[in-house]
C-alpha cells in the first residue's frame, strides 16, 4: 500500500489549461476528414446497432484514430473533436455518424438492462427522476437540468456528441483523476490511503435492473485502485455510495471516508478544465483516468432550443488490465476484452 501513496505523474496527470496545450482540446476535423465521414455515411445503409467497423470504413481517419487511441489510453485520457456540421444532417444521420466513429475506436455497450445503446442526455424533467431509498440515481440526474458532480461511467471510454445546445449553462467539466490522486498524496496521504480502501456501492436499478437478492444490490470497491501491471484506475460515483447506505447490513461511512470524498471533489474543482459544448463536438473520456461533470443548465423555452448530447459507452481493444476484484462490477478485468456496461459480457451487437 505505501508504494501507492506517492504521486504518479506523467501525461495523464494534467491540470486545468495544460489540457488545451496538448492539441486535442479541441482538435477540429479537417475538411478532407469531414468529406470522408460524409462518404462513409452514405455508403452505409445500416443503422445502429447493426453498423460495425467494417460497415463504416473511413481510411482517411485511420491515422487520426491511431493517435486518439494512444492519447486516450497513455496520454491525457480526454479528447474533443469539433466541427461536424450538424445542420447538414438529420437526427438519424447524426446517430449513424457518431456510431460509425465510435465503432472505429471500440465496441459499444448497453447502457441499461433494457438495451439502450445510444443514450440521449437531455432534460426530461420529473419523468427522469427515478429515486431509490430517497436518493435520485446518477442516471436520473444526468437527464435533468441540474449540475452533476464528478463521476465515472461503467465503460473504458465514454463518448458524448453534441447534436444541439441552444441552452444557458451546461458547461462540461473534466478533470484528471491522476492529478487529483497526486495532489491528495501531497496534502493528505492519510486520506489517499482511505481512497484505496473499499467503499460500499449500490447497483442502480434504472441501469442494471432489480436484483433478485438484496445482498446482490451492493458491493465493495475502492475509489482508487491499481491493476496487476500497476496501471491506475478510479471508479467513483458518490451517489451510488450514498444510495448503498440505505441497504441493511452495509457498514456506515466513516468520518474519514466522508472527508476523503469531500477532499476528492474539492480537489477536482481546483484542477479541472471547463468548456461549453458546441454543436458538432465529440468528447471522449477514458473512464479509468478522468472524471466528468457539468454545471446546471436551462433549455430556451422562448425559442424551443434544447440541449441534446448523444452518449455511447465503449469497451476497447487497447484498455488496461483492472484489479481482479473489479470483476464484480465489470464482468472481466483482462486488458482489451469486452467488459463493463449495464449487462457485463454483452455488447450492443448482442442485443
Amino acid at each position: 500500500m505505501d508504494g501507492m501513496l506517492s504521486p504518479i505523474g506523467g501525461p495523464p496527470a494534467w491540470r486545468g489549461r495544460q489540457l488545451e496545450a496538448r492539441g486535442f482540446w479541441p482538435r477540429r476535423f479537417l475538411d478532407l476528414e469531414l468529406d470522408a465521414l460524409d462518404a462513409a455515411l452514405h455508403a452505409c445503409p445500416k443503422d445502429p446497432p447493426f453498423i460495425r467497423a467494417e460497415d463504416f470504413r473511413i481510411p482517411a481517419l485511420a491515422p487520426l484514430f491511431d493517435v486518439l487511441k494512444r492519447e486516450l489510453e497513455t496520454g491525457a485520457g480526454v479528447v474533443r473533436l469539433s466541427g461536424i456540421p450538424v445542420d447538414r444532417y438529420s437526427h438519424a444521420e447524426l446517430r449513424r455518424i457518431f456510431w460509425g466513429i465510435c465503432v472505429n475506436l471500440g465496441v459499444p455497450l448497453p447502457q441499461n438492462s433494457q438495451g439502450e445503446i445510444i443514450g440521449e442526455v437531455k432534460d426530461e424533467g420529473g419523468a427522469a427522476m427515478s429515486v431509490e431509498d430517497g436518493v435520485a440515481s446518477a442516471r436520473a440526474r444526468s437527464r435533468s437540468s441540474g449540475p452533476l458532480r464528478f463521476h465515472t461511467d461503467k465503460c473504458d471510454l465514454l463518448a458524448l456528441f453534441c447534436a444541439s445546445n441552444g441552452i444557458s449553462g451546461g458547461v462540461s467539466r473534466v478533470v484528471s483523476t491522476i492529478a487529483i490522486h497526486d495532489e491528495i498524496a501531497r496534502r493528505r496521504p492519510d486520506l489517499l490511503k482511505v481512497l484505496y480502501e473499499d467503499f460500499w456501492r449500490r447497483r442502480p436499478q434504472d441501469e442494471e435492473g432489480p436484483q433478485s437478492r438484496p445482498e446482490d444490490a451492493v458491493f465493495p470497491m475502492p475509489v482508487f485502485s491499481r491493476g496487476p501491471t500497476g496501471a491506475f484506475t478510479s471508479q467513483f460515483s458518490r451517489v451510488y455510495i450514498e444510495m448503498a447506505q440505505a441497504v441493511p447490513g452495509v457498514p456506515p461511512l466513516t468520518p474519514l471516508q466522508v472527508e476523503a470524498m469531500d477532499l476528492l471533489l474539492a480537489t477536482g474543482d481546483e484542477l479541472c478544465t471547463e468548456a461549453p459544448f458546441t454543436p458538432g463536438d465529440i468528447q471522449i473520456l477514458n473512464q479509468h483516468t478522468t472524471y466528468h461533470g457539468r454545471t446546471a443548465y436551462a433549455d430556451d423555452a422562448a425559442t424551443g432550443a434544447r440541449r441534446n448530447l448523444m452518449r455511447i459507452w465503449l469497451a476497447t481493444g487497447f484498455s488496461r488490465a483492472l484489479p481482479p476484484g473489479h470483476a464484480i462490477q465489470w464482468g472481466r478485468t483482462e486488458p482489451g476484452v469486452l467488459r463493463g456496461g449495464a449487462m457485463p459480457g454483452k455488447s450492443a451487437f448482442d442485443l
